[in-house]
C-alpha cells in the first residue's frame, strides 16, 4: 500500500528553485516514473510592462490551492504535488507560479498538472495589477473567459 500524498502548497514573495522542487518529489522515490512541471512567467506585454503586482487573500489563497491539489490527488494516481505561487511585484521574465506533479506514469502527471493550472487561473484568489514602463498607472488584469472555459471542462469528468 502506498502512503497518502500530501500536497506542498506555498504562497510567498521569494522565487522558487525548480530543480529543488522536483527533487522534493523524486528523491528516494523509485516509484516515480514521470514528473511534469509548469512554470508561469511574467510577460512584458509588448515591452510596455515594468512589473506585474500580485496580491492575494492570505489564508484563503493557500486553502483554495490546497483544496484543488487534493482534488487532483483524488482524481489521478499521483505520488506528489507541489504548487507555489508568488506575490508582490514581479518583473517581466520573473517566475510567478510553479506546479509540479509526479506519478508512476506520464498521463496522470500531465492531466493533473493541467487541471491544477486551469483551476489556479480561475479559482485562486489573486489579483494582478500592471505597472507600466512609462510610469502611467496600470490596470487591474481582468479574468479571461478562455480560462473559465478551460476549467469548466474538468467539471464534466
Amino acid at each position: 500500500m502506498t502512503a497518502p500524498v500530501t500536497p506542498f502548497v506555498a504562497i510567498r514573495a521569494e522565487d522558487f528553485d525548480l530543480a529543488a522542487e522536483v527533487a522534493r518529489l523524486t528523491t528516494g522515490r523509485p516509484d516515480v516514473g514521470a514528473v511534469v512541471t509548469f512554470t508561469g512567467l511574467c510577460r512584458d506585454e509588448g515591452g510596455t510592462l515594468s512589473a506585474l503586482e500580485l496580491e492575494h487573500y492570505p489564508g484563503m489563497a493557500e486553502e483554495e490551492i490546497r483544496r484543488v491539489a487534493e482534488e487532483a490527488i483524488r482524481r489521478w494516481p499521483l505520488t506528489g504535488v507541489t504548487a507555489i505561487h508568488r506575490y508582490g511585484k514581479i518583473a517581466p521574465g520573473g517566475n510567478i507560479v510553479l506546479v509540479v506533479t509526479a506519478s508512476a506514469h506520464r498521463a496522470a502527471a500531465f492531466a493533473a498538472g493541467e487541471f491544477l493550472m486551469d483551476y489556479l487561473k480561475t479559482r485562486a484568489p489573486f489579483w494582478k495589477k500592471e505597472h507600466r514602463k512609462d510610469g502611467t498607472s496600470g490596470d487591474w488584469v481582468d479574468a479571461k473567459s478562455a480560462d473559465d472555459a478551460a476549467a469548466e471542462r474538468w467539471a464534466k469528468g
